[in-house]
């Protein structure tokens, strides 16, 4: 057994967060070492808290020593947590502080997933604040974001999250490791109630199976009454040849999420801003998902400094029939929002087509005309859809009839 563990991130430029380093003593007692800036303050409390998780563990000798730069208590008790589980990798009890309420909320099948902002797992200053961005979506990371070496820690700093942080109506999403790991995270992770888990690397539908499986049985167990939603992703030649079979694997999948580093890596090509080496990936992983009737997300764009580029990237990925992309950047979210919002011409042709429809049902017409021109019924549907889009995203009020009729 070890006798000393650190956790948490310390020096100069950190925010937020906390080192905490344990050295495990034969006698003595409990020696807490706090270097912070705001001690007079805080540093009570912190003490406090770092006496009464070491007795929870009943740890009764040791020199206990925290560098605090700003950390919350729920971050402040996860690195001590996370220091203790270092030193006793049997350690199955949870240290859990109250959780705040009315955040774990449930959210809707087809919810609006314009935009998902992620967030490394491991890096608490950046989900503080998160729901401030408006995204419909906060993704709590546990994978590609987190160094292997982290991956425990992170994991602890997440579950606290979960039960402290208010993410302003953001649905509060997380993507876990790959495999055995994974299941770890969602044995920790599931009772805290997230709304959606994000599966990557996902080649085939057993994957998908065994994963809400075991979701199904940790909400029975712990009691969560709200349903908890899949996103897997498709980062693979083999997942996007399998992708219909995995967008119908559980009837919790509500959408198919594109990675394109990993596709392109997968099939040796470089990666472009036009798209061509991706073009068919997207249209299977978009038709796959159309075809089971859950939404298609398109992937991040990488260069957060370009916004006429992202805008020209959200259009194309809206005009090929996605509903959303990923957010690497709080500064992409109004522009993935506007982009994905109907333009003013889009609305004006979808109101002009759907009074007509409202016209032609009350005179009891089996046609729908415009003008002289005849309108399908496909062009009525993808009109409602258009009207539809633009009231939920807020470009058009709900009572447009009454106005436009007034």
């Amino acid at each position: 057994m070890n006798s000393r563990a650190e956790a948490g991130r310390g020096g100069k430029n950190v925010r937020s967060d906390c080192l905490v380093a344990i050295e495990l003593l034969d006698s003595g007692g409990i020696t807490i070492d706090l270097r912070s800036k705001v001690e007079t303050l805080y540093g009570r409390s912190i003490r406090a808290m770092v006496e009464e998780m070491l007795a929870f563990y009943t740890i009764t000798d040791a020199r206990i020593v925290v560098e605090d730069s700003g950390a919350l208590p729920y971050v402040l008790a996860a690195r001590i947590e996370a220091a203790i589980r270092r030193l006793r990798p049997e350690e199955t009890r949870e240290f859990l502080l109250p959780t705040r309420p009315g955040i774990a909320l449930s959210t809707a099948r087809d919810r609006l997933r314009r935009s998902r902002l992620y967030l490394p797992g491991n890096d608490p200053k950046l989900a503080i604040n998160a729901g401030i961005h408006e995204a419909d979506a906060i993704i709590l990371d546990l994978e590609d974001s987190v160094a292997p070496a982290e991956k425990d820690a992170a994991r602890l700093l997440v579950r606290n999250t979960l039960r402290e942080v208010d993410f302003m109506g953001a649905e509060r999403m997380l993507r876990v490791n790959q495999g055995a790991p994974g299941m770890e995270d969602l044995r920790m992770l599931i009772p805290q109630g997230p709304n959606l888990v994000l599966i990557p690397k996902v080649e085939e539908a057993a994957q998908v199976r065994d994963v809400h499986a075991l979701i199904e049985e940790l909400r029975q167990r712990h009691g969560i009454a709200h349903d908890i939603h899949l996103m897997p992703i498709i980062e693979s030649a083999r997942g996007a040849l399998f992708a219909y079979d995995i967008a119908t694997a559980a009837p919790s999948v509500v959408a198919l999420a594109i990675g394109l580093e990993d596709y392109t890596a997968d099939i040796g090509a470089e990666r472009t801003l036009e798209g061509r080496e991706s073009f068919w990936m997207r249209g299977a992983v978009l038709n796959a998902a159309r075809a089971a009737g859950v939404q298609a997300i398109d992937t991040v764009f990488s260069d957060v400094n370009d916004m006429d580029g992202l805008y020209a990237s959200v259009r194309e990925a809206a005009s090929l029939g996605f509903d959303g992309k990923g957010c690497i950047h709080p500064r992409q979210i109004a522009v993935v929002h506007r982009g994905f919002a109907p333009t003013e011409a889009d609305m004006e042709k979808a109101k002009r087509i759907v009074l007509a429809f409202d016209d032609a049902t009350r005179r009891g017409l089996g046609v729908v005309a415009l003008g002289s021109k005849m309108i399908d019924p496909p062009v009525v549907k993808r009109a409602l859809r258009t009207i539809d889009l633009a009231v939920r995203s807020g470009v058009l009020s709900q009572t447009w009839k009454e106005e436009v009729q007034a």
